[in-house]
Formats: structure tokens, C-alpha cells, sequence
């Protein structure tokens, strides 16, 4: 394979995967527990009987919203290329192997890195049918990457309620070998990544060698839209999507910070769809902080050296973090085109990946958009 261009983020969402997937391989116990497709006012729908919903079958982002013809323009690129149209069909393109090709094909992108079922922990809201319910994706997702594995690497979500059972999927996925990175599986009000209570799952992680990942979900306390008045509510939403990324600051500020990379040297993080425009600035601060008030950490060395040592942010459209990549480092970015997320570039990364990145010399360019990813996750790249 020639690659030229990898995309170091790319999803599967929970609703394009095939309707029975959870309910028809779920232990007997917890078969009523699982995500499941039946009709709802807007259409098929997925949700259990416990009354959470994930969304419309084969609908827009991970949270299967409608897709409106004229309210999101990236939508609407994507929409003109049938991929909504083809999902009411059901025709779930995403989550084909042979049609994901031909739409990678289409935005000039050779391999693409897979995160999983963005928020479905934080939707479902059961623990132990979490559980379950992460260990039938990763394992479809095993099926999945192992069409393509030359095309394909995909990320094992793990459990985030119990560091038992995270370091028991961790185990079990690395043990079968066909994914190429671990993912928490990350929800709003879970555990600070900066507590002790996590160490046992880094070390499992560590003992993997493959690469740890955390995937924005933006931040919590988000209002209910549907008791304010229109423009405030355009306001909050505004506010909440236009900050969505910067959340990951504390992952990167909490990892650092709490030792995880310094006990853990050769641990890989990469923080997906995070932007990269405001590393820099927070690096600074990081390292001023630690310098004049926090040296009592157990830290070797300046915060923004294990940055520079051990850690990867991915962007999708970012020309502020284009201007800053000498500060930001060009070992650590790794661009993706979001596919199929409304935010993101496909099928016109091509042209993004040309416009933002111009200036730079031609070995930084392939490393940010092939080279760096072909490098961490097993890619042949030249």
C-alpha cells in the first residue's frame, strides 16, 4: 500500500452498527439490558427498555441526530453523496467494509484509525450492561479491521466504572490482536483522570504497548435546550459545541500532572479531535506552574517534555494549530477527517489538508497527515 494520507481519526457509531448486534450476542442476563432499533416517532430508533435513547438508526454523529438539509453545511456535503439517504435505504456504508473503502477512496485517504461509540456508556447508565455491551463492539470491531488490517486500525473501548473490569477487556483485547490501540471510554462524571484509582488500567495498558486514547465529549452540565427561549438556547448550544475541543485540556493537564508518564515511559497518549491551536499556550502554563509552585510532584522533567516525549493530538480542520506546529511539535499531530461526523472534512479533506498546510515544508505535512499515525499504529509507510 501507498500511503500518502491517514486519517488518525475516524468513528464507528453506535448507530450505524447492525440492529441485533448487542441483543443477539448479550449473555442471557443482560439481553433486555442492550441498545436495540425499534420504531419511534421520528423512525427507527435505538434505545432499551430502560428508556435510554442513542438515536436515529443510521443518523448524523454519534448521537444519531436528523439530518436537516440546510442547517449544517458539512452535513450537506455529506448528504450529497447519498450517505443519509443510503442509511434510510439500509445501506449502513460506515459500517460495511467494502463501502468504507470506496469513501475513503473518495476523500484520498488510504488508512483510517477507528474510535468506537462515542457517549454510549453515558446513555445507557448501567454499568454492567456497559460492560457487555463494549466487549460485542470490540469484538465486531476485531471482525471488522481484520477485512482490511492493511486499511483498518481500530481502538478497543474500555470500561470506565470498575478498573477490574477495564483491565480484564484490555487483557482480553490485546490478547486477541487485532486492534491497534486502547480507548476509554469516556463519560461525564466518571472518575478524575488524575486519581489513583486509575493507575492499575494504565499499567495494564503500559504492559500492552499499544497506544492509550481519549476522544473529546465535550464538557457536562449541558442544559436542557427545550426549557429556554430559542436564541438562548442557539446561544448555550453556540457556546457548548465552540468549546468542545479545549475540554481536552484536562485530560493532557490530569495525565501529565498525576505521574502517568513518568511512571510509564513508554506509554503512548493521543488525545482525538482535540485541536491542537491551543497546546501551546497551555504547555506554557504548565510548565510555569510546575516551575514555580508545583515541584513536588513526582515529575523529572518540565510538563511539556513528556508532551514532546510521549503524546499526540488529532485535528480535523485547525489552521491557528498550522501557524504553531514548530511549538506544538511536528511528531505530535496527526491529522483526521472526523468521517462521518458532521464537524468534520470528508469528502473535501483533499482540499483542507492543501489549504492549512501550504506553508509547511513537505516532510512536516507527510508527517502530520501520514507519516506520525503509519508510525504509531503498525502502517507500512515509506
Amino acid at each position: 500500500m501507498n500511503y500518502q494520507v491517514i486519517s488518525a481519526d475516524c468513528h464507528v457509531d453506535l448507530v450505524w452498527l447492525p440492529p441485533d448486534l448487542f441483543t443477539g450476542n448479550a449473555p442471557a442476563a443482560l439481553k433486555e439490558r442492550m441498545p436495540f432499533v425499534t420504531d419511534g416517532p421520528r423512525g427507527k430508533e435505538w434505545v432499551t427498555q430502560s428508556g435510554a435513547s442513542f438515536g436515529l438508526m443510521n443518523g448524523m454523529g454519534s448521537a444519531g441526530r436528523q439530518y436537516v438539509p440546510g442547517q449544517i453545511h458539512r452535513s450537506d456535503r455529506m448528504a450529497s453523496t447519498g450517505l443519509y439517504e443510503d442509511g434510510q435505504n439500509g445501506i449502513r456504508r460506515p459500517t460495511d467494509p467494502e463501502l468504507r473503502l470506496k469513501d475513503q477512496e473518495r476523500d484520498g485517504v488510504q488508512a483510517e484509525v477507528l474510535y468506537g461509540i462515542l457517549g454510549a456508556t453515558m446513555r445507557l447508565d448501567d454499568d454492567e450492561a456497559a460492560g457487555a455491551m463494549l466487549r460485542i463492539y470490540n469484538d465486531w470491531l476485531g471482525d471488522f479491521c481484520t477485512t482490511h488490517p492493511e486499511r483498518y486500525a481500530g481502538l478497543a473501548c474500555i470500561p470506565n466504572h470498575d478498573p477490574e473490569a477495564a483491565c480484564a477487556e484490555i487483557e482480553r483485547v490485546a490478547r486477541r490482536g487485532a486492534v491497534r490501540g486502547i480507548e476509554i471510554a469516556r463519560r461525564h462524571g466518571m472518575t478524575p483522570l488524575w486519581d489513583p484509582w486509575w493507575e492499575p488500567v494504565w499499567q495494564a495498558i503500559a504492559a500492552t504497548g499499544l497506544p492509550l486514547h481519549f476522544h473529546t465529549i465535550g464538557g457536562g452540565n449541558r442544559p436542557d435546550y427545550t426549557k429556554l427561549a430559542p436564541k438562548v438556547a442557539l446561544a448555550a448550544r453556540a457556546a457548548g459545541i465552540t468549546n468542545f475541543q479545549m475540554h481536552m485540556s484536562d485530560v493532557m493537564m490530569s495525565m501529565v500532572f498525576a505521574g502517568v508518564l513518568e511512571r510509564h515511559p513508554r506509554l503512548k497518549v493521543v488525545l482525538g479531535e482535540s485541536g491542537t491551536g491551543w497546546i501551546p499556550y497551555v504547555l506554557n502554563r504548565m510548565d510555569a506552574e510546575w516551575e514555580e509552585q508545583f515541584k513536588g510532584l513526582d515529575l523529572k522533567m518540565p510538563p511539556s517534555q513528556y508532551w514532546r516525549r510521549q503524546c499526540y493530538a488529532t485535528y480535523q480542520t485547525d489552521p491557528i494549530g498550522a501557524k504553531l506546529v514548530d511549538d506544538i511539535g511536528e511528531d505530535n499531530i496527526m491529522w483526521g477527517s472526523d468521517f462521518p461526523h458532521p464537524d468534520g472534512v470528508w469528502p473535501d479533506s483533499q482540499e483542507y489538508i492543501a489549504r492549512e498546510l501550504a506553508a509547511l515544508p513537505e516532510r512536516t505535512r507527510h508527517k502530520i497527515v501520514c507519516a506520525n499515525a503509519g508510525k504509531l499504529y503498525g502502517f507500512a509507510v515509506n
